[in-house]
């Protein structure tokens, strides 16, 4: 089963800052999840909420700011401030970070409040830039952008999120669509779609798993990924579990 530090290790360091990214790398894990979206003057940041409110400490919508702007204010906020300054950190800079550590990369493109004009482009165009095509998929709530993206980059293999409820038949429904991957969300996930998903080649990613006892129910139905906020607890238990 593979680990990827949700925000980087975000259960101990401010999410989807370099800082949170660099800790969840040093626990071994498999891969990153980051969100992307736009600034006002079209640059990629990495910040999870629409607006920057709960995870800075500032107001106000991303896409009413430039990057420069948005580089003022403190991401660090959401735990206290307690890590010293940082800042939101561009897509640019976390893609210059990770080429050259093996990693692979969740890249949830954020369209389904706010359509950001062309944030798939942009996103594929840089993820090749940096020669990440072979270490990066994609996921969205917005599925319009996942077949956006499969005309852009179908050489990269994307990741259906659902959020809520699971989605009944959802191997059918991600084999028929071209989607590689289910993301479902824990609380909702029944063995019976798992098995779906097996029966239609269609892989299992799962958020947001921070408990031990459902990470060991998500490995006994062989799911094929987490999401987690500590990496590196869950990290830990697979290794003694495949040991």
């Amino acid at each position: 089963m593979k680990v990827f530090g949700h925000r980087g290790y975000s259960g101990m360091y401010p999410e989807n800052t370099m800082l949170s990214f660099q800790k969840a790398a040093d626990t071994g894990c498999y891969g990153i999840e980051l969100d992307v979206q736009l600034t006002k003057d079209g640059q990629l940041v990495v910040i999870h909420d629409e607006t920057i409110d709960r995870t800075t400490d500032g107001t106000g919508a991303v896409v009413d700011y430039t990057f420069e702007e948005l580089r003022r204010f403190d991401a660090s906020a959401i735990k206290g401030g307690t890590h010293g300054f940082q800042p939101i950190p561009s897509f640019e800079e976390y893609c210059e970070w990770v080429k050259e550590r093996d990693l692979v990369t969740n890249i949830e493109i954020k369209s389904g409040v706010y359509y950001y004009e062309d944030i798939e482009e942009k996103t594929v165009e840089m993820v090749r830039r940096f020669g990440l095509t072979d270490r990066v998929l994609f996921s969205s709530f917005n599925h319009a952008s996942l077949f956006r993206l499969q005309q852009l980059a179908p050489e990269i293999p994307r990741g259906a999120l659902v959020e809520y409820v699971d989605l009944g038949n959802a191997g059918y429904y991600c084999e028929r669509y071209g989607f590689q991957n289910y993301h479902p969300g824990v609380e909702w996930l029944t063995e019976e779609n798992v098995k779906n998903c097996k029966a239609h080649g269609v892989g299992v990613n799962v958020w947001t798993v921070n408990d031990m006892g459902v990470l060991e129910k998500l490995y006994e139905w062989g799911c094929d990924g987490v999401f987690t906020n500590y990496p590196g607890v869950c990290k830990a238990w697979l290794d003694t579990r495949e040991a």
